[in-house]
Parts: structure tokens; sequence; C-alpha cells
């Protein structure tokens, strides 16, 4: 079984998105893709970081992650990426409103699990074997798994912004103990990585 990981850009305050998501504002008000210009400004810069985020056999998201919808399915939403999502595998979305798993281009197949995170953490293991299991994000669904203990890797790329509100990492989490394992820098954003000591 392969380790479970998870990636996420964070502001220097802590927050993983700005208030007030939506269609218009995916990453919330007040961002403006700041968190994730490393992504796109410093692409050579950070290419190994930015391969580990898509290395994974499989992957869960939360159903913010995926879309500004709230409520039952309405319409014909497939996720913020276009027709060929990044992911190329299977992708598992926590949901509370069941809806029929829904095939992209590129191999990306978007799967709704509506029993918690259990069992999406269960079925995504069982499609990555021995593969890991990235915990893609928003910052709610992150912190379930890091409450329960599940997130055996976790890769934090600070942005040297601040968003003073929104979606924070680490709300109700809990004392935890890490251990470094490593950490690197570009001009638009540090590394830092840690592994889990249980």
């Amino acid at each position: 079984m392969g380790l479970v990981t998870c990636d996420i850009a964070v502001s220097l305050d802590g927050f993983v998105a700005g208030p007030h998501q939506s269609a218009e504002l995916p990453m919330g008000e007040g961002v403006d893709g700041r968190l994730h210009s490393w992504m796109v400004e410093q692409r050579e810069e950070n290419a190994s970081e930015l391969e580990a985020i898509t290395a994974a056999g499989a992957f869960i998201m939360g159903r913010n992650m995926f879309g500004p919808i709230r409520g039952a399915w309405e319409g014909s939403w497939k996720g913020w990426w276009g027709p060929n999502p990044p992911y190329h595998g299977p992708v598992f979305v926590l949901t509370h409103h069941a809806r029929e798993p829904l095939a992209m281009d590129g191999g990306t197949t978007f799967t709704f699990v509506t029993d918690g995170i259990d069992a999406a953490l269960d079925r995504a293991r069982a499609a990555a074997g021995t593969g890991a299991v990235s915990i893609c994000g928003g910052a709610q669904t992150i912190n379930q798994y890091l409450v329960v203990d599940a997130i055996d890797e976790l890769r934090v790329h600070l942005a040297p912004v601040i968003l003073g509100a929104g979606e924070r990492l680490f709300d109700g989490v809990g004392p935890k103990s890490f251990e470094q394992a490593g950490a690197r820098q570009t001009g638009l954003v540090t590394h830092l990585n840690y592994r889990a000591r249980r």
C-alpha cells in the first residue's frame, strides 16, 4: 500500500482559499491567483514539485474543490479543469449528494462518494494499488484526514502572501507531530515537506 500524501498551497497566514468562493472567483475573494502563481510563472523552477502533485495513483477532493455548486447537483458541471483534468486517474469527490461517475479525457474519472472520508480513502487505496493516494483539498477535506492521522506526507507550498480570511488549513485539527522531510524555495514559493510522526 502506498503513502497518503497531500500537496497544498498556503498563504503566510494559513489560508488555502479566500472567502466567498464562486464560479466567478474559484479561489475566493482577494486571491487573484497569488497562491498559485509559482505554478505558472515559475513552472520550470518548480517542475519537480508540480510533477509530484499529480504523480499519485488516485486522488481525493472535497465537493468545494470540485466546483462552486452547493446542495443537489444541477446542470452539467464537470470541474474547473476543462475536458482534460490534470489527474489522469481516479478522483474520489466527497459529497452528500449522489451523482453518477464522470469520465473525462486523459483518463480522469470523478467518482462521487457519499459515505464519508473512510470510504473514500478505502476506494482510493484500492484504485491506487501500490501507488500513493493524494488528498487534494480543500482545507476542510485535508483537515478531516489530518484529524484521523491518515496523511503520511504533508507537502505545504507556502506563498509569500497574506489573505486575511478564508478557508484555513489546520482549523480544528488539534495537536500533531511531524518531522521535516525537506525544504526548498524559489522566488514565489517555499516548499516544505513533512512526514507524520506516529
